[in-house]
């Protein structure tokens, strides 16, 4: 499998196309449709499915664009659906201007439990890491050792937890279950660059406090 990483928006999300023969999927689409549809298309690539790690709307704020052109689904846990719903009011809030995003047009949630998901010819292992936002999950994929995880775990830092809906505590069991991950797993997060499980874990005895 190829990773691809695009680095898009004003806040400088990474944006992740997994491939797979002449197969792929989007990790959290964050801004530039048109970019993200002529890659796949000069690539002559099938989406197979939008997974975002959370609702965040640095995170699937062309969702709904992508959608217009290629009507696959986002994949979504439920419990973030409310960040979804309110896309263009939180981004005009962060971004200072509306962006007029179109909202996701098809949205498929993720089962409540962590379990493994098949998208031919993709297998990955659902992680859900609830914290930074209620819905946050993660994707392990053993064959490649890596994982993607949002804005639950970057190289050097932790996802915050000072938002309403935030949970410092539960945050800190979801990284207990990444950190039982083999050491050589890579992690790519939401932002900044790639590391390791092993790397981070001098952030556990530093969150642990």
């Amino acid at each position: 499998m190829r990773i691809e990483t695009l680095i898009l928006g004003e806040l400088k999300t990474n944006c992740y196309l997994l491939i797979e023969r002449d197969r792929c999927l989007l990790i959290d689409p964050a801004d530039s449709a048109d970019f993200i549809l002529e890659k796949i298309v000069r690539e002559n690539l099938t989406l197979m499915g939008i997974l975002a790690t959370h609702g965040h709307f640095d995170h699937i704020l062309c969702v709904g664009e992508i959608q217009l052109s290629l009507p696959v689904p986002l994949y979504i846990d439920k419990n973030d659906e409310f960040l979804v719903k309110r896309l263009n009011k939180t981004a005009a809030h962060f971004l200072g201007y509306d962006p007029t995003a179109v909202e996701p047009l098809k949205k498929t949630y993720f089962p409540d439990g962590d379990e493994d998901i098949g998208m031919d010819p993709f297998s990955f292992r659902l992680i859900h890491v609830p914290g930074h936002t209620p819905g946050s999950v993660a994707f392990y994929f053993p064959r490649e050792q890596a994982i993607f995880t949002g804005d639950t775990l970057f190289k050097d830092a932790i996802g915050r937890t000072d938002l309403s809906y935030s949970d410092k505590k539960v945050l800190r069991n979801s990284l207990a279950k990444l950190w039982k991950l083999p050491e050589e797993t890579f992690v790519y997060s939401g932002h900044g660059e790639e590391t390791t499980i092993g790397e981070s874990a001098p952030l556990k005895e530093l969150f642990a406090r």
